[in-house]
């Protein structure tokens, strides 16, 4: 099973990871590669309060639109979004899913796990 095999089921990170052990490498690193920009963090910030266009994205900063649909893709990428399309319209939205995989990863390090 190839890199494909693996990006295909990120969003199921946890429940790969019984079967493919280099899954869990691949979506981790993606995940931890996107939250690591300030700018995404923030866009993740954002959508917190519900989905957005990127253009309601994009207000919240002095970048370029070009910019924000770069970190919006990088995001889509660790499939940390889901891009909604409705009409003319495309608007994004937080994948909680894998921030609570990540959790539930992550928890296992502490002391309480």
């Amino acid at each position: 099973m190839g890199l494909a095999f693996c990006h295909a089921i990120r969003y199921n990170l946890f429940r790969c990871l019984s079967k493919q052990k280099g899954c869990e490498t691949i979506a981790i690193h993606e995940t931890i590669k996107a939250i690591s920009d300030p700018v995404r963090r923030e866009i993740l910030s954002i959508l917190k309060n519900g989905k957005m266009s990127a253009g309601e994205i994009a207000s919240h900063f002095e970048i370029t639109n070009a910019t924000v649909s770069y970190h919006l893709s990088l995001l889509k990428q660790a499939d940390l979004i889901h891009e909604i399309k409705n009409k003319n319209f495309i608007y994004y939205e937080l994948n909680t899913t894998v921030f609570e995989d990540v959790y539930v990863w992550l928890k296992q390090f502490s002391k309480e796990g």
